[in-house]
């Protein structure tokens, strides 16, 4: 099934909770928050779209908002769709899909770790790339990295390469 398809299935399934098509030139579909467990539910048990497989998630910082976009891929059809859900910056929360599909679980996990993303139901939210007491996010665009940690500098000097020298 064509993406495009996928997504009028869904709006016609969930008229109130698909809040957008777009994208060129991969489509997608904006997601009410509210709504991803349902949607991503529909997505995997519904025969004719049978999405297996969350592929990929992972969050973007924009400036104004938080996004988390979910990659699936449907192994029996051989087809996909890409949703996205828009958090606000303070507090973003939306539920997990961890129950659905379990490769959402480190997914998640790095997502809270590196954007400050709660997801509700996790079975294991906890830092899983940084150390538990580091502080703040540091994929954010407002993350300052502090000059030490522990008494441990974290200034990464870089040596300059010049192109016109031999290595």
């Amino acid at each position: 099934m064509e993406p495009v398809q996928i997504y009028e299935r869904l709006k016609q399934r969930f008229p109130e909770q698909i809040l957008e098509v777009g994208g060129k030139p991969d489509v997608f579909a904006v997601v009410d928050p509210g709504a991803i467990v349902e949607i991503c539910e529909f997505l995997r048990n519904e025969p004719e779209l049978w999405f297996d497989c969350l592929s990929n998630e992972t969050g973007v910082d924009y400036k104004d908002r938080i996004e988390v976009v979910y990659h699936l891929f449907s192994y029996r059809h051989r087809h996909g769709c890409v949703l996205k859900v828009k958090l606000p910056r303070e507090n973003p929360q939306v539920a997990t899909v961890e129950t659905i599909w379990r490769s959402a679980n480190w997914m998640e996990r790095e997502i809270f770790d590196l954007l400050g993303v709660t997801f509700l139901g996790h079975s294991d939210l906890r830092r899983i790339l940084m150390p538990e007491d580091w502080p703040g996010h540091p994929l954010r665009k407002d993350f300052v990295e502090p000059q030490e940690y522990h008494g441990i500098s974290t200034v990464r000097e870089s040596p300059i390469i010049r192109l016109d020298q031999k290595h």
